[in-house]
C-alpha cells in the first residue's frame, strides 16, 4: 500500500493500482527505442503484473501501532512480505516464466548480499536458484543485453510510477521522496545518465530525456480513508468500505 496522511484522512493507493500505472507508461514507450515482439508483450505484462503480490495483502491492510498510520509497502512487516513476494512471483511465472524471471530479478534487487537477516538471505538464496531455473526452462536463449534492458524498463516504469503515487501533485524538488531527487537510477542508450522528473504543476509532470511517443496521461486511483472510520470501524472496514476517487496527471516534454 502507498500512503499519504492527511489532516483527517489517509490517502491510500492499491500496489496493483500503482502496477497498472507502471505498464500504462511502458505502453508509451518509444517504439525505436525497442522493437515490439513476443518477448517485449512478455516483458510488459511482466510490469503490469509485478506488485500482484500485494493483491490479497492491500484487499485488507493492516495497522501500524508505532508508526500510527497503515502499513505501506516499505515497512510491512518483512516476514509477511517476503512471504507474499515469493506467492506473487510463482503467480506470475505460471504464466509467463520470462515475466516471472523478471519480476523474480526485481524483488531480489530490493535487497543486499550483505544483508545479514536470515529471512533476506534465504529469500535472495531461492529467488537466484528460481531465476536460474525458470532461465533454462525457456525456449530461446535470451542475450543479456535483452533481458536486462527490459528489466531496467520495469524498474523505471515502476519508479515513475511510485514518483506520481507517493508524492503531493506539484511537490517541489527539494521536498520529494529521497528516491527520486536526483532522478532515476535506470540508464539507457539515449538516456546514459538516466532520466530526470519534475513537477511542472499540480496536474503535470515532466520527464528528461523523454522516452515516450507523445505526452500521455494515466488516471490514478486511491481511497480517501477517514481516520474517524478507522477508529470507529477499524483499518481493514474502513478502507474496504471507501469508495475509489481518482485523479488525473499528465507526462511531458520540455520544449
Amino acid at each position: 500500500m502507498i500512503v499519504l496522511e492527511k489532516e483527517n484522512y489517509f490517502h491510500m493507493i492499491a500496489q496493483h493500482d500503482h502496477a497498472i500505472i507502471s505498464r500504462q507508461i511502458v505502453e508509451q514507450w518509444k517504439n525505436h527505442y525497442l522493437l515490439r515482439s513476443k518477448l517485449r508483450e512478455e516483458a510488459d505484462w511482466a510490469i503490469q503484473q509485478h506488485d500482484r503480490a500485494w493483491i490479497p495483502l492491500d484487499q485488507d491492510p493492516e495497522w501500524n501501532e508505532d508508526k500510527e498510520r497503515p502499513y505501506t509497502f516499505v515497512d510491512y512487516p518483512l516476514k509477511k512480505k517476503l512471504s507474499a513476494y515469493q506467492r506473487g512471483i510463482q503467480e506470475v511465472a505460471s504464466q509467463s516464466m520470462y515475466a516471472g524471471m523478471l519480476c523474480s530479478m526485481h524483488y531480489a534487487s530490493f535487497f543486499s548480499e550483505k544483508d545479514d537477516n536470515p529471512l533476506v538471505q534465504a529469500f535472495l538464496t531461492e529467488e537466484k536458484k528460481r531465476q536460474k531455473d525458470l532461465f533454462a526452462s525457456m525456449e530461446m536463449d535470451i542475450p543479456y543485453d535483452v533481458y536486462d534492458l527490459h528489466f531496467r524498463r520495469l524498474q523505471f516504469c515502476d519508479d515513475l510510477s511510485l514518483y506520481v503515487c507517493m508524492q503531493e501533485p506539484g511537490t517541489p524538488k527539494k521536498k520529494e521522496v529521497p528516491w527520486f531527487k536526483e532522478g532515476f537510477r535506470q540508464a539507457f542508450d539515449f538516456a546514459p545518465d538516466g532520466m530526470l522528473a519534475n513537477w511542472v504543476d499540480e496536474t503535470s509532470v515532466s520527464v528528461d530525456p523523454f522516452p515516450f511517443e507523445y505526452p500521455f496521461s494515466v488516471d490514478i486511483p486511491y481511497r480517501a480513508v477517514s481516520k474517524q472510520e478507522i477508529e470507529e470501524k477499524g483499518l481493514s472496514k474502513a478502507f474496504q468500505e471507501t469508495g475509489v476517487s481518482r485523479y488525473t496527471i499528465t507526462f511531458i516534454k520540455i520544449e
